[in-house]
């Protein structure tokens, strides 16, 4: 089966997504589709998948033009997509969510053979999800690999997968590439929308680069290198990745520091402290606790045991959210779409969302005052287009994380804590969160910094802290190990050699 796309556009209100772009898919290939944010490699691929119908051009399937390429027309014609925002039903199990739609019936009545259905294609994919469980209960890196199961239950034989490795750890992604080229052999194609370009070199056989909504380069993988795809995305070279590191105070009394702290959600002992101006990282495989220790700060997961300080003063066992943001503190979350970001409304009301009180008087709103300084932070974020008064879900992933970013930065407080800040988010977009990241720290904010990359918390932090099964392990100093060396040690710590 092979599908192509010729001359398409796409507007989203006055903004031009796709201008006149065409692309072929040959069958049993990996084809990646890659860009910065925003330059229209998802809209892409939703077009190819039938979730968007374009405004100009056609979608053509074995070389035949398809008047109306739909959802409906593109499952019927075996085409299925693995969005990078998943589309599960929380209170339905695992199962259920892999065949919704495609259950088994035999006379108008349902069978019950959902889990040998199940067990036959988990044979296949070598996932290790319980199909009994509730996808509300899941991690957002289980939930994706339901979305995948999903479209490998429809027999897809054109299967398009949006970031699929954005939330996967890199046990998990080698996994994932595998069976990627399994389903290859088989004679499918899978489209491959990321920003992660190692991934993307490492397993696509043909790349089509995308650029402002316009189509630069389709090519032969093996024709390619990461620096040609990084310049033709951008159009430019990308210099250097991270910032200079800013100095730190070495012996200043620490904004926060954790002695012992244990929660409910698996926290079992971590200890640490960060100070100001100093951007302290935590380095663990995906399970590690690293989130659960934000959240415990943040007052998000209840306490157990251990203490918390911040500014010298012990803070209460019974800690909440608001407790955290008068206190000034704030959380980046690892999920912008459940925890972050209120996706139908604007930008400026996400962005102001923690600050109201610093934009009203007596009970009511100061306009004027909220849009200026909303503006002024999006446009040191680089938000393209600077178009505030937007509803923030029409934004590509990238401009969605920095009105994240500047929804907390906006409130300049004492401590900061970022939770894969770079979740989702090119490569271009990237070095505009490191520098914000850097400034954070240089204007004397503590910062605490969660990331899978290990790069880039080796990157940017002056510190670091090893975390393992919801302890904290070693103190290492980000200029003196390497990526590798940690993965390395972090495996040893867990009992598990590091799979390559």
């Amino acid at each position: 089966m092979t599908v192509a796309a010729r001359g398409i556009s796409k507007r989203f209100g006055g903004t031009l997504a796709l201008d006149d772009v065409s692309v072929e898919l040959r069958a049993g290939e990996v084809h990646a589709f890659v860009g910065e944010n925003g330059a229209g490699k998802s809209t892409l691929g939703k077009i190819v998948a039938g979730i968007y119908l374009p405004d100009g051009g056609h979608v053509e399937v074995d070389g035949q033009e398809v008047d109306r390429w739909d959802p409906g027309a593109a499952q019927a014609g075996g085409v299925a997509m693995v969005a990078q925002e998943l589309a599960l039903v929380p209170d339905l199990t695992v199962a259920k969510n892999v065949f919704l739609g495609i259950e088994d019936h035999r006379g108008g009545v349902l069978r019950s053979n959902l889990l040998h259905r199940f067990e036959a294609l988990e044979q296949q994919i070598q996932f290790g999800l319980d199909p009994e469980a509730h996808v509300r209960d899941l991690s957002i890196a289980q939930q994706q690999k339901v979305e995948i199961m999903r479209a490998l239950a429809r027999d897809a034989r054109v299967i398009v997968m949006d970031e699929p490795t954005s939330s996967l750890s890199s046990t998990e992604t080698a996994l994932l590439h595998s069976l990627i080229a399994r389903l290859c052999e088989q004679g499918r194609t899978v489209v491959y929308v990321s920003h992660f370009l190692d991934a993307v070199l490492q397993v696509s056989d043909r790349i089509t680069v995308l650029r402002d909504g316009q189509h630069v380069l389709t090519g032969d993988v093996q024709d390619m290198t990461k620096d040609g795809v990084v310049e033709a995305m951008l159009g430019r070279t990308l210099e250097a990745v991270y910032p200079e590191r800013t100095g730190r105070a070495a012996t200043a009394d620490p904004v926060l520091r954790l002695d012992g702290l244990s929660t409910e959600t698996g926290v079992v002992d971590v200890s640490l402290q960060v100070r100001a101006g100093e951007i302290v990282g935590l380095l663990g495989l995906v399970g590690s606790g690293r989130s659960e220790i934000a959240r415990a700060i943040f007052g998000a997961d209840r306490r157990t045991g251990g203490t918390v300080h911040l500014d010298g003063r012990q803070l209460p066992q019974r800690w909440t959210i608001t407790d955290a943001i008068g206190a000034g503190i704030a959380l980046v979350p690892e999920s912008r779409h459940h925890d972050g970001l209120l996706l139908d409304r604007s930008v400026r009301e996400n962005v102001s969302l923690a600050a109201l009180s610093t934009f009203a008087s007596r009970g009511v709103l100061h306009r004027g005052r909220e849009r200026e300084a909303v503006d002024r932070y999006m446009q040191d974020l680089q938000m393209r287009p600077l178009r505030t008064d937007l509803s923030v879900a029409g934004f590509s992933g990238g401009n969605q994380q920095k009105a994240l970013l500047g929804k907390w930065m906006i409130n300049e407080p004492k401590l900061i804590i970022l939770d894969e800040p770079t979740r989702g988010v090119d490569v271009g977009a990237k070095r505009t969160i490191y520098q914000a990241i850097s400034d954070m720290a240089a204007r004397g904010m503590a910062v605490l910094l969660i990331s899978s990359e290990h790069e880039e918390v080796l990157g940017l932090a002056h510190r670091a802290y090893l975390i393992s099964q919801g302890r904290t392990v070693d103190e290492v100093d980000p200029e003196s190990v390497t990526a590798d060396e940690v993965v390395r040690a972090l495996f040893t710590i867990e009992g598990e050699e590091p799979r390559t």
